[in-house]
């Protein structure tokens, strides 16, 4: 080593590693990412890829250590995609913006500040309305993900999670058939020479479209029962081959509940709580061991037997059939549900940090505010305020004389 070399290190004349500069701009977020801790959650909202755009356009994103590691993204693949990793809770909601999966458990009131903005799932039967009231209490802006809607009136967080359930619930199915899971022991399809197994699907929604697409690849017998001929009509097209559809008839459907080795719920609500179509009595007289997927609970369930369960202790039996009710069913398959999404959120906050912030955000997009449910200490979704007889303010009202 010369004694230039020796002098430099010693006066820290060696070129430093500098940042790279960032972009600021006025409606810059702080977005923060907690650990989910509920229901052994395991997806995260943003992945690594996502944060490094945010971050090169001039958002700031803190992230609890180890919230990826359930979708299988690390601490420092968020470190090098520019995120602030902090070590504990109680820094990550120092974020102006709290974006998670699952709604707030009553710990993490503790730690979010007051007028902060929440974007997470409602879970609206899971709620009562001291929960609600916490949140205006603290004058949170709470926007519910499963509520917001697309320029087209669609609800592209529902639609995505909705084709990963119903691509999951047949294999699912599967699994508590076989006699390894104490089933019944027959196949989830179909050979040559034995009849296929019988599938009843209610809804003819998303998670119908992608279960019913599932379980034909599989070979198995499928009915489809809804409510609205039109849904019905869209599917079989969507699907593209002959399929066995029905109205919901008490009758038919009850004849072909007996008869089914599984049956799916995925009926959603229409005004906050899914229907209940399947009866205890009706359940009574299914095939000993038969199962049953109520993708719907977290609306409430269409089963009147349905409770809710967790990944940990997913089944319970009554009347000997085999019940499985866990409300975060994508969270099985968390990386492919963290990219799905993060493919949603990432557009919508890049907009919001271009108009300049949530507000803005909610004021110049009326399909955007369809999520708000909470703001400045109102709330403003009509069917919770009727529910819990509270006070209810229409913020498109706000929104025609900002216009």
């Amino acid at each position: 080593m010369t004694g230039f070399e020796e002098l430099a290190k010693q006066t820290a004349l060696y070129p430093q590693e500098s940042p790279a500069a960032v972009r600021k701009q006025k409606g810059s977020l702080m977005i923060g990412l907690p650990k989910e801790v509920s229901l052994q959650e395991n997806r995260i909202a943003l992945t690594p890829e996502a944060v490094a755009i945010l971050v090169r356009n001039g958002h700031e994103v803190l992230v609890e250590k180890g919230a990826g590691e359930g979708a299988k993204f690390s601490d420092r693949d968020y470190s090098e995609a520019g995120a602030q990793v902090v070590p504990s809770t109680k820094e990550v909601y120092n974020a102006n913006l709290i974006l998670k999966v699952e709604p707030l458990v009553d710990r993490e009131f503790d730690y979010i500040k007051n007028g902060s903005t929440l974007i997470s799932a409602v879970n609206l039967p899971n709620h009562g309305r001291d929960y609600f009231e916490r949140l205006n209490a603290r004058k949170i802006t709470a926007l519910g993900y499963e509520y917001i809607e697309d320029r087209v009136g669609g609800l592209p967080v529902i639609r995505a999670m909705s084709e990963i359930a119903g691509s999951t619930v047949m294999l699912i199915a599967g699994e508590y058939l076989s006699s390894a899971n104490n089933g019944r022991g027959v196949i989830l399809g179909g050979i040559t020479g034995v009849p296929p197994t019988k599938v009843v699907i209610l809804g003819a929604g998303t998670v119908a479209e992608y279960a019913a697409r599932t379980a034909l690849g599989l070979g198995a017998e499928i009915k489809i029962f809804d409510k609205h001929i039109y849904k019905l009509q869209r599917l079989k097209y969507a699907i593209g081959q002959h399929i066995y559809t029905s109205i919901i008839e008490t009758d038919t459907l009850s004849e072909a509940i007996q008869r089914a080795d599984v049956v799916i719920g995925a009926m959603r609500a229409e005004d906050g709580i899914s229907p209940v179509v399947v009866t205890e009595e009706m359940i009574s007289h299914m095939k000993l061991d038969a199962v049953i997927i109520d993708v719907s609970i977290d609306q409430g369930g269409n089963f009147e037997t349905s409770r809710m369960t967790t990944h940990k202790n997913p089944v319970y039996k009554v009347h000997d059939v085999l019940h499985y009710c866990v409300p975060n069913i994508a969270s099985r398959v968390a990386h492919t549900a963290s990219l799905a999404l993060s493919n949603i959120f990432l557009p919508f906050l890049l907009q919001t940090g271009t108009i300049g912030g949530i507000e803005e955000m909610m004021f110049a997009n009326r399909w955007f505010m369809k999520g708000v449910y909470s703001h400045n200490g109102l709330l403003t979704n009509a069917y919770i305020a009727k529910k819990y007889n509270m006070r209810y303010k229409d913020l498109t009202l706000l929104l025609a004389a900002r216009i």
